[in-house]
């Protein structure tokens, strides 16, 4: 028999048998990982775990871990639940049905609505299909052949005459059919999770001119578990939607007049400053300047950049005494010019420079989310000018800098390590060059990181953060950035040891926040609105018993108020009960309590959040522990201490 030559993603290599499977190989590595596939990647391509490999290739085992296994298994629990509403509504005409970021969906024709009760029925059928275990098969036919088979579907007879292919692929489990590229997972009994989610309206290839159709939505995992699972965290994720709590606490607002474009309440702008306060100190101790640039420039500096030629539609442009300009999206280009304003030597390299610029990016209004995605935000950008040398030690440097800012916030995370898109600019030998440096600074670190083929950015590779959260959900958020195509296209040099200005500087690209209305967005929910002290806009409140103690509750905020702890007193002719609960609605830290005992004592009593109490306090002395753990930017604040 002939052998071929496996490489797997470790660079080791194997010989097996011409025409051996993917499902085989993964036999072949250990029946756990067997189990556990979903697919296989071959030479960068995903394939069925049946697809025969015929001659040396690199492969790599997909598994429901992977993102691309989650969708794979995804679209193949929408063509299960298709198979379900077919049985069950044999005149409904199916469209498309793709994996989304959490989960899948499916637009259907049919003349009535669904109800909830047809929703169970579903769920019923689409059990007795992932029971069957019928092997998803894919079958290659003719285009004529297709047309045939999908004869009364005009949705998919439109879909086929768009494909230029004489041949069109469909996959097959059971007696139902769909028009479809591929892969699959091996049968349907690994959809052993699952639930259909909502119902709602959409357009055919959404174009308000065509027809509506209905799109139920549903989730699926490999397991009952993982589904109950998800099912408590969104439970969980709804009670600290981040818009309703913004709301609640006065911290945000997004109006009719600006959709995408966040109104900051004063709640909202003491988080922000606060933010911004820890990134300026940090980065400062770090050896950054800060800079600002202008917010709109001229399209001869986007043009330079690349952003006119491979970002246009994420611009907002305007014309200037008959010019075009545009509001900027990114804050590199103005920082490039900045450099260049001046010769630099490499006694200043590496040069970090810091920059909280506001920049505008057009997202399309369905994406638009709270403070999750929106249209207007500040990002904590900084550039990184350097030697060859100075690389992997600056890469290091960030990566210990990012690890103290999510530290602070109790986020874990998982990186992820960007390369060349097809969209891009710059030489194969630069991206070579960077992305192998990318590599050797995080091996250095022992880090562990998956590749994301093609998702660089389309100037350089990069390494991306993903901060996981109190309930499990991940956030990209951080990035580092290698760009050598930026420096050549705005032609940075600096004068080198031998005296001459040709060289070329390297340069990094990065943001810890992201966004920082966005950071925000993720504090909100992560905390449920429960914000350690220093970042509360408001840290403490005193409650009156009654009204003759206003007095001495002013004389102690007026005492804490002058040490910057935000503080007021609430004197309403209320029972304390009820300014009690007010005050946790609110979400204030410390709730302070002053009555007859603690005027005559001049003491004070303090209940924190979690219910803890302590009477008899004296006020100085919570006032200098208050002052040490906003200083200290602590996560809790324990009064027992």
């Amino acid at each position: 028999m002939e052998k071929i030559t496996i490489e797997f993603p470790d660079k080791s290599k194997k010989e097996y048998d011409k025409g051996i499977s993917g499902i085989r190989i993964a036999e072949s590595i250990g029946k756990r990982l067997a189990k556990d596939a979903v697919a296989i990647k071959v030479n960068d391509e995903l394939k069925d775990l049946s697809h025969a490999i015929k001659k040396d290739a690199k492969i790599r085992i997909i598994t429901y871990d992977d993102d691309e296994g989650k969708e794979i298994f995804r679209h193949s629990a929408s063509h299960v639940m298709a198979d379900a509403i077919k049985r069950i509504f044999p005149k409904a005409k199916l469209t498309i049905g793709p994996a989304v970021q959490d989960g899948f969906y499916y637009d259907i024709d049919k003349k009535k609505p669904f109800t909830p009760e047809d929703m169970e029925k579903i769920e019923k059928e689409m059990e007795k299909i992932v029971n069957k275990d019928f092997n998803f098969k894919r079958l290659d036919i003719k285009k004529d052949e297709a047309q045939k088979k999908f004869k009364e579907n005009p949705y998919k007879l439109e879909l086929i005459n768009d494909l230029g292919d004489d041949t069109i692929s469909i996959y097959k489990h059971g007696e139902f059919f769909d028009l479809c590229r591929g892969p699959h997972v091996p049968s349907t009994g690994k959809i052993k999770g699952f639930k259909l989610t909502k119902i709602a309206g959409a357009y055919w290839r959404g174009d308000a001119e065509n027809k509506q159709l209905q799109r139920v939505y549903g989730i699926a995992f490999p397991s009952k578990k993982e589904l109950k699972n998800y099912l408590k965290m969104l439970k969980e994720a709804e009670k600290r939607d981040h818009r309703k709590i913004g709301k609640d606490l006065e911290l945000f607002s997004i109006h009719e007049e600006g959709p995408g474009f966040p109104f900051f309440l004063p709640n909202g702008m003491v988080i922000k400053n606060e933010l911004i306060k820890y990134w300026r100190e940090e980065h400062r101790k770090e050896g950054y300047v800060e800079i600002e640039t202008p917010i709109i420039l001229n399209r001869k500096l986007w043009e330079r950049s690349g952003h006119w030629d491979n970002y246009r539609e994420n611009m907002y442009t305007t014309k200037i005494d008959g010019e075009d300009y545009s509001i900027k999206p990114m804050n590199c280009p103005g920082g490039m010019l900045v450099y260049n304003e001046k010769v630099h030597s490499y006694k200043e390299l590496p040069l970090r420079v810091g920059e909280l610029g506001i920049v505008h990016r057009h997202e399309l209004s369905g994406v638009l989310t709270g403070l999750f995605r929106v249209r207007s935000f500040t990002q904590d950008d900084a550039h990184i000018f350097m030697t060859k040398e100075q690389i992997k030690d600056e890469i290091i440097i960030l990566m210990d800098l990012f690890d103290k800012f999510y530290g602070k916030f109790d986020f874990r995370y998982k990186v992820e390590l960007s390369t060349r898109p097809e969209k891009s600019i710059g030489s194969k030998e630069h991206w070579e060059f960077t992305t192998e440096q990318l590599k050797k600074a995080l091996e250095e670190k022992k880090i562990e990181y998956e590749i994301r083929e093609g998702e660089g950015a389309f100037y350089g590779p990069k390494i991306d953060f993903h901060l996981k959260d109190c309930i499990g959900r991940t956030w990209q958020c951080g990035t580092i950035q290698l760009d050598m195509s930026l420096p050549e296209r705005f032609d940075l040099t600096y004068m080198g040891k031998d005296g001459t200005q040709d060289h070329r500087p390297f340069m990094i690209h990065r943001v810890v926040y992201g966004s920082i209305e966005r950071f925000m967005g993720i504090l909100i929910e992560h905390y449920k609105g429960k914000f350690p002290l220093w970042l509360s806009p408001q840290q403490a409140v005193i409650l009156t018993v009654a009204d003759r103690f206003s007095g001495y509750a002013e004389k102690i905020r007026t005492s804490f108020f002058k040490e910057g702890i935000r503080i007021e007193v609430d004197s309403r002719s209320e029972s304390i009960g009820k300014k009690v609960r007010e005050a946790q609605l609110r979400k204030i830290p410390l709730i302070l309590t002053v009555g007859e005992k603690e005027e005559t004592n001049k003491t004070i009593a303090v209940r924190t959040l979690d219910g803890k109490v302590r009477f008899g306090m004296d006020p100085e002395m919570l006032k200098k522990k208050i002052m040490k753990n906003i200083a200290d930017r602590k996560k809790d604040f324990n009064i027992k201490n």
